[in-house]
């Protein structure tokens, strides 16, 4: 009886110690789950973190792609080493030109050329000198975009005089209205001499008419025809850019001038193209 007792205690220890270590492996196995489970979670949000900067960087370059188009529009190709052309103002050009007669592109070569005529026909239209007084002593033409208006000083000054002629108020009028009409233009006012010695009280010399007589024009724009001064140039050539030589009193007339130039801004001067 006594061995008996002796043989079940062990076999109750044993199995006692067995059912322990399994216990202790289960605990550490759920140890090493937890921990696993713990990993994965943080894993996990990772993984949704770096997928939600993939996918607003892949929304972001799909209204990249949306938007090329629109870019294409907008982007700047240099043509013939001189133009800034955007696709936009390529159809503008092409627009303009298809509305222009045969003739009057007759003398464009290049590119270059035909965006020259298109421009000065738009201006030359809406400076149209027929309704004018003596608009013999008007003459516009246009080199690489820049529209140049000469205006005699018969029209607008008295001899020797930097006080503006009430004849000049029409032609000044309707320059105002081109020049305040599109907002992409700049304007450089010249004033030119004859070589004659000036002799008038408070002009200095034909450099101090000049000057006097571009600013008359400029503050008159400005000032009475509401034109922005953040677009005005005023300058004076005095007698030393003269059409002809001074030898006679015809040549000298041709001299005395005033040149409006009307400059367009490199990246909006199709907006004149657009204009009906």
């Amino acid at each position: 009886m006594k061995k008996f007792l002796l043989i079940s205690a062990v076999s109750i220890s044993i199995v006692s110690c067995v059912s322990k270590k399994k216990f202790i492996e289960l605990e550490d196995k759920h140890g090493q789950t937890l921990s696993s489970l713990q990993k994965t979670r943080i894993e996990k949000e990772e993984l949704e973190s770096k997928f939600a900067k993939i996918q607003a960087r892949a929304e972001h370059y799909n209204r990249k792609i949306n938007s090329l188009t629109s870019e294409n529009e907008n982007k700047l190709d240099v043509i013939e080493g001189k133009l800034v052309l955007s696709e936009a103002n390529k159809k503008k050009m092409r627009a303009a030109l298809a509305n222009m007669e045969t003739g009057e592109l007759a003398n464009a070569k290049t590119l270059t050329d035909s965006v020259n005529i298109a421009v000065s026909n738009n201006l030359m239209k809406s400076v149209e000198t027929n309704d004018l007084e003596n608009s013999d002593d008007i003459n516009i033409n246009i080199d690489d975009t820049v529209v140049m208006i000469s205006i005699s000083d018969k029209m607008l000054f008295r001899s020797g005089s930097y006080t503006v002629n009430s004849k000049a108020n029409k032609i000044l009028a309707k320059l105002a209205e081109v020049i305040n009409s599109e907002p992409s233009v700049e304007v450089l006012v010249e004033g030119h001499t004859d070589s004659r010695t000036i002799s008038a009280i408070g002009i200095k010399d034909n450099w101090d008419l000049s000057v006097k007589r571009a600013t008359a024009i400029v503050r008159l724009l400005q000032d009475t025809h509401n034109v922005d001064p953040a677009k005005l140039i005023a300058a004076g050539r005095s007698s030393y850019i003269p059409l002809v030589d001074n030898l006679t009193p015809e040549n000298r007339s041709r001299n005395r001038r005033t040149k409006i130039s009307i400059l367009p801004k490199i990246n909006k001067f199709f907006a004149l193209l657009a204009a009906e």
